[in-house]
């Protein structure tokens, strides 16, 4: 299985969705099932994470410094079996787009059935305190748990 995780610029909520699943899957009987890729809808690829965002994933015991952006446009994107992306805005973009992928395509909180009742996106802690970032990386950790659960359940 193929999973990319999608936002803006790739440097900070994908970037450190594709990184925490790539961890948490690691050593696991899903390490060899699943692929994890990330992109960002405006991304300049090539750049290099935000320094928050890796100091958070620091926190956590996750690398993140290796992570370099890749705009949607760049990636293998219709190679996914499944797209999880930060906001609802994201997702309409990328079937603007790519209309062939609207059975793969999910805001991340959508399939993770987590907390629907606070909306469907995840804010960007783009140019906010580490505070932002740690709880905007928090919020990833409990939609991924979600989603490694749904993914099991599957398989």
């Amino acid at each position: 299985m193929k999973i990319m995780f999608v936002c803006t610029g790739n440097i900070c909520r994908s970037a450190m969705a594709d990184v925490m699943l790539k961890s948490k899957i690691k050593n696991t009987d899903l390490e060899n099932e699943i692929q994890v890729f990330s992109s960002g809808t405006h991304a300049d690829t090539g750049s290099h994470a935000t320094f928050t965002a890796i100091e958070a994933m620091e926190e956590l015991g996750i690398d993140l410094k290796p992570h370099r952006a890749t705009n949607i446009m760049d990636s293998n994107i219709e190679d996914m079996d499944l797209i999880l992306c930060a906001t609802s805005k994201h997702k309409r973009l990328i079937l603007s787009i790519f209309p062939k992928l609207q059975d793969k395509i999910y805001t991340i909180k959508e399939f993770a059935e987590y907390k629907l009742e606070s909306g469907l996106d995840i804010s960007d802690p783009w140019g906010y305190d580490l505070y932002v970032y740690r709880s905007c990386a928090s919020l990833l950790e409990n939609c991924i748990d979600n989603i490694i659960l749904k993914i099991q359940k599957k398989g």
